[in-house]
């Protein structure tokens, strides 16, 4: 079913696109969550929950749900499903426990069989790049920021990492030359910046691989990018996580090391000492 609707949203009315979006997004309240209180939650009337399941071919939204209570029976078996609202039940606990609970369940997820496939994909197009480059704006500038220093300690002397972006001092010009061969990777949450956007499907069309970090199986960016790693951004506090994201990257940077032919933790300790002879790192007066 979610092969389907991300092949059908681009042809869907723009509210249908918005209750597609929250099915995707969200399979596990699918399963659980009333028809009307999804509707709720995505923001669009329960007729228009009704009319997404018809035009995915199904007599009515309870078909669809039956689809996605079964799936999670098939492969969640024995998890306990975190939604919303299980906020109720943990009454009891700070608002420290249950942000952080949800930030482990995030990042644990990444684990799993499907994203870890992701992982494998994507580390595999940027470990055979010529250059590397890394693109984030907005909350997502600090990821990409991320992804290209530690990228750096593994980079061999002919290869360049670098981090483009007005914010970065490397203006979007760092680009024009790229080519084959070069791989970008373009993280973005929504809502989407369209610098990014933009960015992203201009280097695909040089030639350049696009890997992407987003947050939703129909964002802009999977469209654009040859490899897609979903994260989730939701959050229990009143602004959207990034959390996932920068736990992304280093596994991203994990596999892409493991996977190479390079000595990375010998790459790592002599870039370390070197910093060290350039007195980077702070010592304790004698």
């Amino acid at each position: 079913m979610a092969e389907l609707l991300v092949e059908r949203f681009e042809n869907m009315p723009p509210q249908l696109r918005v209750a597609a979006r929250f099915v995707l997004d969200h399979p596990k309240d699918v399963a659980l969550m009333s028809m009307r209180e999804q509707a709720h939650q995505a923001g669009v009337s329960h007729s228009t929950m009704m009319r997404l399941a018809r035009w995915l071919g199904l007599d009515g939204y309870e078909d669809m749900r039956s689809l996605y209570a079964r799936a999670l029976r098939e492969t969640a078996a024995g998890e306990p499903a975190r939604q919303g609202g299980e906020r109720d039940g943990a009454s009891g606990f700070s608002t420290v426990g249950v942000v952080a609970d949800a930030l482990a369940a995030q990042i644990s997820s990444l684990g799993e069989y499907g994203n870890a496939m992701q992982f494998i994909a994507a580390a595999d197009l940027v470990g055979r790049s010529r250059n590397l480059f890394a693109l984030g704006s907005r909350s997502a500038y600090p990821v990409a920021s991320r992804f290209v220093h530690i990228m750096s300690f593994l980079a061999a002397s002919d290869r360049r990492v670098t981090l483009v972006g007005d914010m970065a001092g490397q203006g979007l010009d760092a680009l024009q030359l790229a080519g084959g061969g070069d791989v970008l990777l373009a993280v973005g949450m929504a809502p989407y910046d369209r610098t990014t956007i933009d960015v992203a499907r201009q280097a695909a069309r040089q030639g350049v691989g696009v890997v992407a970090i987003t947050d939703s199986s129909v964002s802009p960016l999977t469209r654009i990018a040859r490899e897609t790693i979903i994260v989730a951004s939701s959050s229990q506090s009143f602004f959207r996580s990034m959390a996932p994201a920068f736990a992304a990257v280093e596994i991203l940077a994990a596999v892409t090391a493991m996977r190479s032919e390079t000595n990375a933790a010998e790459r790592v300790k002599q870039s370390e000492e070197q910093l060290a002879a350039f007195g980077i790192y702070w010592k304790p007066p004698r």
